[in-house]
């Protein structure tokens, strides 16, 4: 044998398990802390998955919070980190799930993941909040819909679980999410104490990725371009 097989056949191996991801620490970094409200603790219905939230506290507004899913002894981060605590709710079959990310007053994004080999991944390559405004304005009715300035928020209505039951829907379990749209104008007339978009409707496909607005949308739609509050 040659008397240089043994030691490169172990250096081989040492590079391998060093490079092996089964090896890889798993969780967040060490000055990132699990935060105790009870209100970002999230569990799928099924039981299997945990929403784990943890914060990095840098000082002068600098806060960090990153979602770590953890499924049996895996943990996996759910991307990207933002600077607020997020609100997660499941699909009834456990495998989609949708985070309600607060990025300022009143302001909110959506992200959706889906169960991708035994763990959670994005599932847009954009937020979902920026794929329903994409499909706001690029409608007849709305594209010219002028832009809005704060308060501009995207929100899952609540029924993900029961496949919106409780709005009178009979759609199909796990199928569908309703988004709601809205914002507000910086500019308006003295006479209106706000005014902007109030709460615009439609239903996010999880199966072919598209969306649409349901016909009984309409009329509440209609009203939602023309929301205002008189002085």
């Amino acid at each position: 044998m040659n008397a240089f097989s043994r030691p490169a056949r172990w250096l081989a191996l040492a590079l391998t398990l060093v490079a092996s991801p089964a090896l890889a620490a798993s969780g967040p970094p060490p000055d990132y802390i699990l935060t105790n409200n009870a209100g970002l603790a999230f569990t799928s219905p099924d039981g299997a998955t945990k929403i784990e939230q943890y914060m990095k506290d840098g000082g002068d507004w600098d806060v960090k919070w990153q979602a770590w899913v953890r499924r049996g002894e895996q943990m996996t981060e759910l991307k990207p980190e933002q600077g607020f605590g997020a609100g997660f709710r499941f699909t009834s079959d456990s495998q989609w799930l949708v985070r309600m990310q607060k990025t300022g007053s009143g302001e909110q994004d959506l992200y959706l993941y889906h169960v991708e080999k035994g763990a959670f991944a994005s599932a847009t390559k954009k937020p979902l909040s920026n794929l329903a405004w994409a499909y706001f304005y690029g409608r007849p009715e709305t594209k010219r819909f002028a832009k809005l300035d704060f308060h501009i928020s995207a929100n899952l209505m609540e029924g993900t679980e029961e496949a919106y039951r409780s709005l009178g829907m009979d759609w199909p379990n796990n199928r569908y999410l309703v988004i709601s749209l809205s914002g507000e104008y910086d500019n308006h007339p003295k006479n209106v104490a706000m005014k902007g978009l109030g709460g615009w409707r439609c239903r996010y496909d999880l199966e072919t990725g598209k969306f649409d607005v349901p016909a009984m949308f309409a009329k509440a739609n209609a009203d939602a371009l023309k929301w205002e509050i008189r002085r």
